[in-house]
């Protein structure tokens, strides 16, 4: 169970890691990709942030994440200009796939199937 002050530095991490996204990402995993912050956990001692990214418009969304950790140095020293004044130490970030939302439509997808198969038997 995490602790109030990890929930906080988390969302911290989160909204501005979003943000730092938006002004630079493309630079580093391209354009036409829509790579979105889902979640950021803190490690007990808040000196590691595991940033989970969501990646829309690219069936290589490994490629994405590998293109985050090359950037890795840029990446966290943006985090530190933005966020620097409000920790006393700059965690350390690694980077994590989130496909919860892709889950999501194939078992959406599956259950339309199975109840368009149920219309089709009842006819």
């Amino acid at each position: 169970m995490a602790t109030i002050r990890q929930n906080q530095v988390g969302e911290l991490i989160r909204r501005y890691f979003g943000m730092i996204l938006t002004e630079v990402g493309s630079n580093i995993y391209g354009r036409g990709k829509l790579v979105t912050v889902t979640d950021v956990k803190m490690t007990p001692d808040l000196l590691v942030a595991k940033i989970y990214i969501s990646v829309y418009g690219t069936e290589d969304k490994p490629e994405v994440i590998l293109q985050l950790e090359d950037s890795h140095n840029i990446l966290r020293q943006a985090l530190a200009a933005k966020i620097g004044k409000q920790m006393r130490r700059m965690p350390d970030i690694e980077f994590f796939l989130d496909d919860t939302v892709d889950e999501m439509f194939r078992v959406d997808d599956l259950l339309n199937r199975v109840s368009e198969a149920d219309k089709n038997i009842g006819k």
